[in-house]
């Protein structure tokens, strides 16, 4: 889902104002798209930006000369993430001076901008994310905890820009939209204490687990010896205003309308995907082998589109993991259970941001068909997917899906048709 045109609408029907050069920051995986939507709207204005951040996954062109591009890293923290992180503290710097700043924000800005707080090192924040995307938590809950140990997090960025006015535009990459959760909330008062983090971490098993000086400074916000993160009430949020201009549901519903124009009937469920990534794959290929559509179609004979959206969890166990990521761990079970089925049977299972983990596919394809290509190729697909190990398969039956980078992300699509 392209975020320029519903960003360009909104920026336009703010109230003209001829002296206003905002500053913009943009950042997470669709950044280039919305800076050079707002840097396009200025220009139709006769305005520019006074100056700004671009955060993106890879480096591209700046879309006006007062804009810096910084690529950082995904999924998790690297070093460029620090070079953003410290490219982020010289911008907001000199913005905060200014009468307005517009963020623009999208999904993967916590990887991006991924740099600790104070008494944490930039290996032990990367342990501490690699750790929690393996532990099978979704994405709000994993963000809860990250941002309390991020430097950008938990409405930190707004109090760096105090006393601007700033208006933030945002992409969800979460489901339920939840504006706290996007980009570890870099705008948003932290409603979760370092009671609620601590137990999070204690019920999930991984208090134990998380590096020493993380445990240190949650105790010590506990006992009041540490400053807590930014929370409601703080005077900083008083000139913030925030906005959702793009979700997975206006991506569902988009994937609707296109299926219906390719004479599909469209199903759309309006229960995200959740939880794990292979029982959510043998679920949807269930409603897909179902001799009758879920949901209610008048014209049972019709060719059938089943469209869902969310956001799955992969839960590693202690063995090294392989090679894959959720979309494709999903496809890979979807491909088990609909193995042997007759033709006309497909499902897509996709990320919108174009990568699916650390590789270079979105996600895949897979029909009746797969499962026994996959052997056919000499590989054991149920041993690979109890291992993770979900690229390697789909990659050996020739069906995974590498659009590139989208420059968007409003989480995963899954489509079937039966046709």
């Amino acid at each position: 889902m392209n975020p320029e045109p519903a960003l360009a609408r909104r920026l336009r029907s703010l109230e003209p104002a001829p002296t206003r050069r905002p500053w913009i920051i943009a950042l997470g995986k669709a950044a280039h798209r919305m800076a050079h939507a707002a840097a396009d709207i200025l220009a139709e204005r006769g305005a520019e930006p006074s100056g700004g951040l671009v955060v993106a996954p890879e480096s591209a062109p700046a879309p006006h000369p007062s804009l810096d591009v910084v690529a950082g890293d995904h999924p998790e923290p690297g070093p460029r993430s620090l070079a953003a992180a410290r490219a982020l503290t010289e911008v907001t710097s000199r913005a905060a001076q200014g009468e307005e700043v517009w963020v623009l924000l999208s999904g993967g800005t916590t990887s991006l901008l991924g740099a600790p707080i104070d008494g944490i090192t930039p290996d032990e924040l990367t342990d501490l994310y690699a750790l929690l995307l393996g532990s099978g938590l979704d994405i709000t809950a994993m963000n809860r905890i990250r941002k309390r140990f991020s430097r950008w997090g938990a409405g930190r960025l707004a109090l760096a820009l105090v006393p601007a006015r700033v208006r933030v535009y945002v992409v969800s990459d979460v489901i339920g939209d939840d504006l706290a959760s996007i980009g570890s909330g870099p705008c948003v008062p932290d409603t979760a204490t370092a009671a609620d983090v601590r137990e999070l971490l204690q019920r999930s098993g991984l208090w134990d687990k998380i590096p020493d000086s993380a445990r240190r400074q949650v105790r010590e916000a506990e006992a009041g010896t540490m400053a807590e993160t930014p929370k409601p009430g703080d005077p900083a949020f008083g000139r913030v205003t925030l906005e959702l201009i793009a979700s997975n549901g206006l991506a569902l519903e988009a994937a609707a309308k296109r299926a219906a124009e390719l004479g599909l009937a469209p199903v759309v469920f309006d229960t995200p995907l959740a939880g794990e990534a292979s029982a959510a794959g043998a679920s949807v290929a269930a409603t897909l082998l179902q001799d009758r559509a879920t949901g209610d179609i008048p014209q049972p004979d019709r060719k059938r589109c089943f469209i869902w959206g969310g956001e799955t969890t992969v839960t590693l166990g202690a063995a090294a993991a392989g090679l894959g990521g959720r979309c494709q761990e999903l496809a890979l079970a979807a491909a088990r259970a609909l193995a042997g089925a007759p033709p006309g049977i497909a499902l897509l299972a996709a990320g919108t941001d174009g990568r699916d983990g650390p590789t270079d596919a979105a996600g895949a394809i897979v029909d009746g068909h797969t499962w026994q290509a996959v052997a056919a190729a000499g590989r054991d697909p149920a041993r690979d997917l109890a291992a993770h190990d979900a690229y390697r398969a789909l990659d050996a039956a020739g069906v995974l899906l590498r659009p590139g980078l989208t420059g968007t992300n409003v989480m995963d699509v899954v489509i079937g048709v039966k046709l």
